[in-house]
């Protein structure tokens, strides 16, 4: 009894801390009640889309702990003078370095960062700016990200099935990307956003390790050449992995394997589906035609990174669904999974502040979303 009391709390403790991962299992499962298991299912994971993954996020794991972008945020900030500059910069680093190392590692990095921050500003000062400050920063990099295709996982996936150029898919989404950073600048430098106090302390960052930098960048330089189609995924993971295992094999260990495995199975579950005719006839019927609106609405619900897997096995066009999914990281708190990071680094650091921050939060993602759709329906 006590044995089956405990495995019954570990699958509790799973479901609970991996929601998504289970869901997909879940939904994996089921559907090969109806799809007996063939040869057929090998044919259904991508598996370049979750090597690159592997490979990115070994990278950006060994880039954190190396001190690369604790060592660059400390650059960019050396002059700033003003609590307004200051929340400019802590915005602009997530919107812009999220295109690079991805929504999530951008938060897991510069949140934090920012509250160590704002404590040069002393209490009262950081109380004021630390809620409206991390619901931007959650926007910024929610929204930076979606203009490459390694800003976010949705957006590697769809780059590779979609068969877009790199400059192809920046097209896509630049005019939202271009029309987010105007409207984030507009807020960190009105009167509200940022504030008007003078930074009276000097920003202190640890310096990066110079030897596990040239490797952790040579091993990057090789991921994005696998991006562009220039280096095949086998060699790139090959090559990345005897890189990192070489610099720091602990590294392995920070890597977010459920999220592998939480594409694998919704690999599993979307192929099976498109063998039901009727399934497929169905979902590819409320899909054609409408999908930029189907990936923000899907988002919502499911958050956008299984609502691009769940969407793209239904639909040729491409390009909408691109706009949607992306665009539908912005709305509720689980629309993004990358925006539940903040809210949890934002409850360790003061809990009596997540109910707060959710208004904050939902408002602000409400208004870049609402702006965002009205472009789309003028240009999409």
């Amino acid at each position: 009894m006590t044995a089956l009391k405990g495995f019954a709390d570990k699958i509790f403790y799973l479901i609970k801390n991996e929601t998504v991962l289970s869901a997909a299992v879940i939904l994996a499962a089921a559907s090969a009640f109806f799809v007996k298991p063939d040869a057929e299912y090998m044919g259904y994971i991508d598996f370049r889309t979750l090597a690159l993954l592997f490979c990115l996020m070994s990278v950006m794991a060994g880039m954190q702990s190396a001190g690369i972008f604790d060592l660059f945020a400390g650059k960019m900030l050396k002059r700033v003078k003003s609590a307004r500059g200051l929340a400019f910069i802590l915005t602009a680093l997530c919107f812009f370095s999220s295109m690079l190392i991805t929504n999530d590692v951008a938060l897991i990095t510069f949140v934090p960062f920012s509250f160590t921050v704002l404590n040069m500003l002393g209490e009262a000062e950081k109380r004021r700016l630390i809620i409206p400050v991390t619901a931007m920063q959650t926007v910024a990099a929610n929204l930076g990200s979606m203009l490459t295709p390694i800003g976010n996982p949705q957006n590697l996936y769809l780059h590779g099935v979609s068969g877009l150029g790199i400059g192809e898919f920046a097209a896509v989404m630049l005019p939202y990307s271009a029309a987010s950073f105007a409207m984030l600048a507009v807020w960190a430098l009105t009167p509200g956003g940022g504030g008007k106090k003078d930074i009276i302390a000097a920003v202190r960052t640890r310096g990066a390790d110079v030897k596990k930098t040239a490797v952790y960048t040579a091993a990057f330089a090789l991921c994005l050449l696998t991006v562009a189609r220039m280096v095949d995924y086998r060699i790139t993971l090959i090559a990345v992995t005897a890189l990192i295992a070489a610099a720091d094999h602990r590294i392995f260990m920070r890597v977010d394997y459920s999220l592998l495995l939480t594409f694998a199975a919704f690999f599993v579950f979307i192929g099976n589906m498109g063998r039901i005719d009727a399934f497929s006839n169905f979902i590819s019927g409320v899909i054609g035609g409408r999908e930029c609106i189907t990936g923000i609405l899907a988002s919502q619900v499911i958050s956008n990174v299984p609502a691009a897997l769940l969407l793209s096995g239904f639909t040729d066009n491409f390009k909408p669904l691109i706009t949607g999914v992306n665009l539908g990281g912005l709305g509720t708190l689980i629309a993004s999974m990358a925006s539940l990071i903040s809210f949890k680094l934002l409850g360790r650091e003061d809990k009596r502040l997540r109910g707060k921050y959710m208004v904050c939060f939902t408002v602000s993602n409400v208004i870049f979303l609402a702006a965002l759709f009205v472009i789309y329906l003028i240009i999409g």
